[in-house]
């Protein structure tokens, strides 16, 4: 559980980087599920976007992708949606106690 300093440290991280995974109207599919953990993986850090002609809500889309690929929601605005996993054998982003 990452704590509120945390989020605003990978928050003001998150302002600079483009957009990794992309959703559109299929939705989540097992493909952009693989996609988003292995961008986790490499990056630790990723953005998600939501295209407009997709049915499900943007927050519930961020629920399930933080559950399928076991990473945490550090902050969504709108239909963007920023992941944090922290990369156990080769960490790339030190956090803030």
């Amino acid at each position: 559980m990452l704590k509120k300093q945390q989020k605003k440290y990978l928050k003001s991280m998150a302002n600079t980087l483009k957009t990794t995974v992309i959703i559109g109207k299929n939705g989540l599919t097992e493909n952009l599920i693989s996609s988003a953990s292995e961008s986790l993986l490499a990056h630790e850090l990723i953005k998600v976007s939501v295209l407009n002609n997709c049915e499900v809500k943007p927050e519930q889309l961020a629920i399930e992708i933080a559950s399928e690929t076991k990473s945490e929601i550090v902050c969504q605005i709108g239909r963007k949606i920023v992941l944090y996993k922290k990369n156990v054998k080769e960490p790339k982003i030190v956090l803030p106690r």
